[in-house]
């Protein structure tokens, strides 16, 4: 019994117009959304910059003065540039590290209430950043519970966010209760590693630590570089623990630039400058996101074996 095959008819035009507009339409509140609230506050904030507005409102067109300001006469730009570089040399390590040894350990076969573990792990971060910030400005209170628990193993006890040496720790410190979002990233990477390349490590007698080596490390490399790259950024406009903790002290010793931004915005109301000094930090944040992008070549592996 033959039967005959339906010749295939394409779409029409008509039906490719439709949904074209249908696309538009809904791409259009994502479109409309970033021209109003991204690319539109932008383009003025650059115009801003090159004003000498103080509230905001019109002012005279000053062109690249304040950036000129900022590189020969700025009185705080450089402590706040030196805290922040600081700041991230600690925290994104110590962040970064924490929760990658987490997802190893929670990526353990055979575990009992994995689940549950991992659930506990998480849920600090999705706790908001000002409540944390208050729940963590009691524990490190001179008088708090850090230093209790401190002093009871005889270890004494610090002045963690009125001491110019441990206030960039101690605010390091702290974001490692945050770090439940990288946990679950590197989980996810964990587990899409090859099961057959642990067992070939097996079969050459290799142990826990050759399969860290040679297998968990090199294929997680893409996965620790989107991580470095978004805790730079995150790093390098950090804000709040400034905001509600230390308020830039003591001694600017805290003094983040997000904060240097924030104060001469809000608090000395120099709009336009303040324009100026985000702009920099852009520049700056695209500058060395570029170059760990430059310099993931050496030492980001992929499964097919060349790295990008």
């Amino acid at each position: 019994m033959s039967t005959k095959t339906a010749a295939f008819k394409p779409p029409s035009r008509k039906l490719f117009k439709r949904n074209e507009i249908w696309g538009w339409l809904f791409a259009g509140p994502a479109i409309i959304g970033f021209l109003g609230f991204t690319l539109g506050p932008m383009i003025a904030s650059i115009y801003l910059s090159m004003t000498d507005s103080s509230l905001g409102f019109d002012g005279n067109w000053i062109g690249m003065a304040h950036y000129a300001r900022i590189f020969t006469a700025e009185p705080f730009i450089w402590i706040s540039v030196r805290v922040t570089l600081t700041f991230v040399a600690i925290a994104v390590p110590m962040h970064i590290i924490t929760a990658f040894f987490i997802a190893v350990l929670l990526n353990t076969e055979g575990l009992k209430g994995l689940k549950y573990w991992r659930t506990i792990a998480y849920v600090p971060s999705i706790v908001p950043g000002v409540a944390s910030m208050f729940l963590w400005r009691w524990i490190m209170n001179p008088r708090g519970l850090l230093n209790a628990a401190l002093e009871s193993v005889g270890i004494p006890g610090q002045n963690w966010f009125f001491d110019e040496f441990w206030v960039l720790p101690a605010i390091a410190f702290m974001g490692i209760w945050g770090i439940g979002g990288n946990m679950v990233i590197y989980l996810a990477g964990l587990q899409g590693v090859p099961r057959s390349y642990y067992d070939a490590i097996e079969v050459d007698g290799g142990g826990i630590f050759s399969k860290f080596r040679y297998c968990t490390l090199p294929m997680m490399t893409p996965v620790i570089f989107f991580t470095i790259i978004m805790g730079i950024i995150g790093g390098l406009q950090t804000f709040i623990p400034a905001l509600l903790v230390t308020e830039g002290g003591p001694n600017n010793a805290s003094l983040f630039y997000g904060w240097h931004i924030y104060r001469t915005a809000f608090i000395n109301f120099n709009m336009s400058y303040a324009a100026a000094l985000s702009w920099i930090m852009f520049l700056v944040i695209l500058a060395i996101t570029a170059i760990v992008f430059a310099t993931s070549k050496h030492w980001v592996y992929y499964e097919g074996g060349e790295s990008k």
